[in-house]
């Protein structure tokens, strides 16, 4: 007997059959990856499979940070305005894409913990490292989206299926999590990116006034500019 779908057109059965796994993601832990050359994250996320015997999945992850799920202090929301374009003290955006990731997870039985290496930046032309560097405490909703390929092994035969839309995890990450990567791999220092003019233009003021480090180069050029020194 063919059992029935659920409604939606995402619970149709799969091409492979009706057997296949019903799988479940749900995340572990959040760390930074220390043997990696990049910044970049590694989270734990556990898959369940049931009884199935599966054989591979090729995983594809979406991460994404849900900035409508937490709130923000006044001073955080002034850090934040450039990229979530507030309106009446709610944020117009809903979430901010962080990057996707595609993971071939080995065979096993029932259950395993896989990792999943999420790159980051310091760069702050990119949105989700302003964002980061905006919000100072707490934790940062994240939301894990999976889709891709499962194969499994079913009387004796290899079967494929389409990993269902609706598969997702979410996670509390902390703000101290970001910051401790960030650390490793830029010790002590923020960085800004120019285009290769302006870089030349600031070079050759740097070296005509002697100026020794660039860090006193933005000083001396907010003072000019009429801007308060940090309390």
């Amino acid at each position: 007997m063919t059992p029935t779908p659920a409604a939606g057109p995402r619970a149709a059965p799969p091409p492979g059959g009706a057997g296949a796994p019903e799988l479940s993601f749900s995340v572990e832990g959040a760390a930074p990856k220390i043997e990696s050359a990049t910044p970049t994250l590694a989270f734990d996320v556990a898959i369940g499979a049931g009884v199935a015997e599966v054989r591979s999945i090729v995983l594809d992850v979406q991460v994404r940070i849900v900035v409508s799920a937490r709130p923000y202090k006044a001073a955080t929301r002034e850090r934040l305005s450039e990229i979530l374009g507030e309106v009446g003290g709610r944020s117009t955006v809903g979430s901010l894409f962080w990057a996707r990731v595609v993971v071939t997870v080995p065979p096993f039985d029932g259950s395993t913990r896989i990792e999943v290496p999420v790159p980051c930046t310091y760069d702050t032309e990119v949105a989700v490292a302003k964002y980061f560097q905006a919000v100072d405490e707490g934790t940062v909703p994240v939301e894990l989206l999976f889709s891709g390929s499962v194969f499994w092994s079913e009387g004796g035969a290899l079967r494929t299926a389409r990993i269902p839309w609706d598969r997702e995890a979410k996670w509390q990450l902390p703000v101290s999590v970001w910051r401790d990567l960030m650390d490793r791999h830029f010790p002590g220092a923020s960085w800004i990116r120019l285009g290769p003019d302006a870089f030349d233009r600031l070079s050759r003021w740097k070296a005509r006034r002697s100026i020794p480090t660039w860090d006193r180069v933005v000083a001396e050029l907010l003072e000019r500019a009429g801007e308060e020194e940090p309390s």
